[in-house]
């Protein structure tokens, strides 16, 4: 496995994003999804990701599970931010110091570790000031119990802001072929500050491998059956993209979804895609990426056949939660 380096912090050319092994993408099999991040560790695997909100808080659970025994191999990436209760309904967005020290705490007993390697804020609490939220940050780095603070889409004034307060290591966003935003929005100040980049979503979720060509290809209980880019004429536009992906693919002989990851490394050694996957098959392939070296050529083939703008559709239901 390749590595680099996300603001100080040395990690491999690609995570492993560990949400959909506990939900919004279907049923998961803790079984499967143990053995996927065992093989992730065993191929050189060192980035895992996760958040308290996300099972609600079983993620966290599962990981620590599977990582037990195995913590100076892994840097443990998690976030608060997004506050749930048990029963997984919505409490709201939340910055507050208080809560952010108590998040810590619950993580960390959760992961079953002594400190978190990234903290990450899950999403800006507008009602919140940044310098508040990150100074109680900066206070779990002083205490021992983070080593890197990170945030999530975040608009470049508030990276900016909170910078000033404690260094932010790394800041994830949704990035891929079909999701180019980041460029104009971040790029810049993360390039100025010397800031890593963690693209989630990397793979379109999901629909750049090709895999997907129907809305009847979701379980039930699938969160896309909801997102806009995966409804009605949004779909079908969105197909159109996909397939132009899978012919270059097929011509460089490899996967779409190798193509779509390898296009993000070529972006910039300070980027970390973390593709999320439940299952050891899946993981295979997108380790694949990290060996495919992609031409000028076909770089600037991927810009004219994925230009910035050309993905049908919003990324979410509601777009207001997102700092802009």
């Amino acid at each position: 496995m390749k590595t680099r380096t996300l603001g100080q912090l040395g990690v491999s050319a690609l995570g492993l994003g560990c949400m959909g092994m506990s939900e919004f993408y279907g049923q998961g099999d803790e079984q499967e999804s143990v053995a996927t991040i065992h093989e992730f560790l065993d191929s050189g695997g060192t980035l895992l990701d996760t958040a308290d909100m996300y099972g609600p808080f079983t993620n966290e659970q599962l990981v620590g599970r599977a990582i037990a025994g195995r913590r100076d191999e892994v840097v443990v990436a998690t976030k608060f931010g997004n506050e749930r209760r048990q029963d997984g309904s919505w409490v709201g967005i939340n910055g507050h110091p208080d809560y952010v020290r108590r998040a810590c705490d619950a993580s960390l007993a959760r992961l079953g570790v002594d400190h978190i390697d990234l903290y990450y804020q899950h999403r800006v609490d507008k009602n919140v000031p940044i310098e508040d939220t990150v100074g109680a940050m900066a206070e779990l780095v002083q205490a021992g119990k983070v080593r890197h603070l990170g945030l999530s889409e975040a608009s470049a004034g508030t990276i900016r802001r909170a910078h000033a307060v404690h260094p932010i290591t790394a800041l994830q966003t949704e990035y891929s072929l079909w999701e180019r935003e980041p460029e104009t929005k971040v790029f810049p100040v993360l390039e100025e500050l010397g800031i890593g980049f963690v693209p989630y979503s990397p793979l379109g979720r999901g629909f750049l491998t090709g895999q997907i060509r129907s809305e009847d290809d979701f379980a039930d209980d699938d969160f896309r059956r909801h997102s806009p880019r995966f409804q009605g004429d949004n779909f079908a536009r969105n197909l159109e993209l996909v397939d132009r992906v899978r012919e270059l693919a097929s011509a460089r002989q490899c996967t779409p979804g190798q193509l779509a990851l390898a296009w993000l490394l070529a972006q910039g050694d300070h980027i970390v895609p973390i593709p999320g996957t439940k299952k050891r098959e899946r993981l295979r392939e997108n380790l694949g990426a990290v060996d495919i070296e992609l031409s000028p050529e076909d770089l600037e083939l991927l810009d004219r056949l994925a230009p910035a703008g050309s993905t049908a559709g919003a990324r979410y239901p509601n777009m207001s939660t997102i700092d802009t």
